[in-house]
């Protein structure tokens, strides 16, 4: 509809300049006539003195209109720079308030995802197999704790690998020892995901830490969450370890960022991303600057909104969080191109 509007203000800017371009002609031509005419009734004389008063009234009456001609070419251009400046704003508006409609999507999406990963963590730290390799880490505990985090990761296809340590942050049993063989006695004390699992003040509690980069698991981009596992399986026991979980964050984010609702044509000229609470991007449609940029977002202290810049235009959203799960203050973000809109 906007395009429609503008397309209209273009198409009637170019009709009456096209028309009153004309009109100047004739009016031109008239003149010239009406100049010839009195020329030549001069020359007659005494008989041509009533055809120089018609040649004189036809100069006025095409100096009149051509008056007439300017004044409506200044009106409908002064009109028209109006409805394109109107036309160019409403597109501004509808595009920037879709753009951040579809942005606090793709965040809530993720959330809700998020949100799940929370409820896993505090869920399986729990499980007595858990416990028992940690109550008493021998060779039996040990290898039940793995095939049952093994048991897990074939149901949960959304994880890389569960970590279980001690209480000193050595890894003790992983899910995956085959494809992460470093990870086994793999020393997590000085982790953040670690320490605070550790800190954690009962069983209905949990951590999560920004994407990171994870060497030991492939490089991968993960999204580690965390909780202390307790004496006894119990709310209130004694913290005798921790239990990481983590995220493949790169595929799922993907998801959502192609699940966008946008035209082909749309997405050729858009950036899609995903944003930490620092705005460094964790996610991108383009695969560029992942875990590295900090995207110049300027939220101007709002939730979500839109602006231009550069001829771009950015919509972005905070997330809301999803029930218990308060988000870390992730962001999505769409950059387009106005400039050819």
């Amino acid at each position: 509809m906007q395009d429609d509007i503008l397309r209209l203000a273009y198409e009637v800017s170019r009709i009456t300049e096209e028309k009153v371009d004309r009109i100047d002609r004739v009016m031109k031509q008239t003149g010239m006539l009406a100049i010839n005419a009195r020329l030549e009734a001069a020359r007659a004389g005494e008989a041509g003195r009533a055809f120089s008063v018609v040649a004189q009234e036809l100069g006025a009456l095409a100096n009149s209109i051509s008056g007439i001609g300017g004044e409506l070419r200044s009106a409908i251009t002064s009109n028209i720079a109006s409805l394109r400046t109107a036309g160019s704003q409403m597109l501004v508006d509808f595009k920037g308030t879709r753009h951040t409609d579809l942005a606090r999507s793709a965040v809530e999406i993720i959330d809700r995802n998020l949100y799940e990963r929370s409820c896993d963590v505090r869920w399986w730290a729990t499980d007595s197999s858990v416990v028992d390799a940690l109550e008493n880490p021998v060779m039996a505990t040990i290898d039940h704790a793995t095939e049952r985090l093994a048991t897990i990761l074939r149901s949960y296809t959304v994880y890389l690998d569960l970590w279980v340590a001690d209480r000193e942050g050595r890894v003790i049993a992983t899910g995956r020892p085959d494809r992460y063989p470093e990870a086994i006695g793999h020393d997590v004390s000085r982790t953040d995901w670690f320490r605070a699992a550790m800190g954690t003040k009962s069983g209905d509690d949990f951590r999560v830490c920004d994407i990171t980069t994870s060497p030991t698991l492939g490089d991968a981009q993960v999204a580690t969450y965390a909780t202390a596992v307790r004496a006894g399986g119990k709310t209130r026991g004694e913290p005798i370890g921790a239990l990481g979980i983590f995220f493949d964050w790169a595929p799922q984010a993907q998801a959502v960022l192609d699940g966008i609702g946008l035209s082909p044509a749309e997405r050729a000229s858009s950036r899609l991303m995903l944003l930490d609470a620092g705005h460094r991007i964790i996610a991108a449609s383009d695969g560029q600057g992942i875990c590295t940029e900090v995207y110049p977002l300027q939220p101007d202290q709002r939730d979500s909104g839109y602006y231009l810049r550069d001829g771009k235009l950015v919509a972005f959203a905070v997330t809301p969080g999803y029930e218990t799960y308060r988000g870390l203050g992730w962001l999505g973000c769409i950059e387009s191109d106005m400039q050819d809109e």
